[in-house]
């Protein structure tokens, strides 16, 4: 079974996604580094889970 996100996490992931397209990749860990870049988030665990909604949200638009 899969992670249920809450809904703010989906929110900020997909705005990233769609306003800066080329910066984010299918790499979870170069994810990490651009959410940290791009967003002032500063609790670890959140930057965390945006980029790995990220990482699944650009997997599957290549789908």
């Amino acid at each position: 079974m899969g992670n249920i996100r809450p809904t703010y996490i989906k929110r900020v992931a997909i705005e990233l996604a769609k306003l800066y397209p080329n910066e984010f990749t299918d790499d979870y860990e170069h994810n990490k580094k651009m959410v940290s870049e791009l967003t002032d988030v500063r609790s670890v665990l959140m930057r965390n889970r945006i980029a790995g909604y990220v990482t699944r949200y650009r997997q599957r638009m290549a789908a």
